[in-house]
């Protein structure tokens, strides 16, 4: 898949949530095999440019792979804005959010809201890529509501006003995340354009993943919540789509030594008190891989310090041992 300049090793992209694929989580997906890990999606509004949330997400220079970075917003001026400052900072891509279901965040009209009013799509997206010499791509939802689909509408505009790629969600606004995704809207979208099309929601499977891109002949998929805790999910994809075969799922040591690398990631970037309470989510889901899991996430989120984190894991790892040789550690 070619997005302007850069031609994607791959078809599978790690989706940009916000408050999960921060730079230690995209550091992992990019490892794993995406061609395309985006960042979580961060304020056009140049009054929150200062706030510490945005400045932990400002943190891309220093990464892998090509830097895509999401904005978010309401206005076509400040969009332009958010955009040219991103790219000075050194994003090579700027991907616009259209898609996001947060009620805190379509209260303001910016995400999925935005797909109610097409005029106002348009002046965004004209603005934006008018601001910056870099590949602009979009994400959105099929609509507003399943009345209000019109994802193929917008897919049109966004091409037309020089969008170079478009992920597609497949649920409507209201949906949020409840229900199953559909694809039938996203094979309508691919239809319509010339542009490259990524498909996104639920999946969860390389079968899933193969099976979508023969269903809606999408250039690729978009892995969100799936990869949660799992990293190796992208990495299977890859192979499957590549391949046609499945991998061995990791082994314990294999994720407990990921947790350990995330963890201290996530330590350098948050610092240690909020890396801390940051860390809990992500050990949470990896847990849920191991043996006895639950009782290693209750240690993980009753610790107040990251050298005790650390101290459960390695515990963990230590008894896990012991079991599977029957020698003392």
């Amino acid at each position: 898949m070619q997005i302007g300049p850069y031609k994607l090793d791959g078809q599978v992209m790690m989706a940009p949530m916000a408050g999960i694929t921060d730079g230690p989580f995209r550091k992992l997906a990019i490892e794993y095999g995406a061609a395309l890990s985006v960042s979580e999606m961060i304020s056009a509004n140049p009054a929150l440019k200062g706030t510490r949330k945005s400045q932990w997400r400002q943190q891309y220079t220093a990464e892998s792979g090509i830097r895509s970075v999401q904005i978010v917003g309401t206005e076509p001026e400040q969009m332009a804005a958010g955009a040219s400052y991103n790219v000075a900072r050194g994003a090579q891509i700027i991907d616009i959010n259209m898609g996001c279901p947060a009620k805190k965040v379509c209260r303001k009209a910016a995400g999925s809201a935005l797909l109610r009013d097409e005029n106002k799509v348009a002046d965004i997206l004209r603005s934006v890529v008018d601001a910056v010499d870099v590949p602009v791509t979009l994400k959105i939802r099929t609509g507003w509501s399943v009345e209000e689909r019109n994802a193929v509408n917008i897919a049109r505009i966004a091409e037309s006003e020089g969008i170079q790629s478009l992920a597609v969600h497949g649920r409507t606004r209201a949906c949020a995340f409840r229900g199953e995704a559909e694809y039938d809207t996203i094979a309508a979208v691919k239809q319509a354009v010339a542009m490259p099309v990524i498909a996104n929601g639920d999946i969860d499977s390389p079968a899933k993943a193969r099976a979508i891109l023969d269903y809606t002949q999408a250039d690729g998929v978009m892995v969100g919540r799936g990869a949660q805790g799992n990293p190796w999910l992208i990495r299977d994809i890859d192979h499957y789509l590549r391949h046609g075969k499945q991998l061995n799922v990791p082994t314990v040591i294999q994720v407990t030594d990921v947790m350990r690398r995330h963890m201290q990631d996530i330590y350098e970037l948050y610092g240690e008190d909020t890396g801390v309470r940051i860390a809990r989510k992500h050990l949470g889901w990896y847990c849920k891989r191991l043996p006895e899991g639950e009782k290693l996430r209750a240690l993980f989120n009753a610790s107040r310090g990251a050298s005790e984190q650390m101290e459960w894991l390695a515990q963990y790892v230590d008894q896990y041992n012991v079991r599977q040789t029957g020698l003392a550690a």
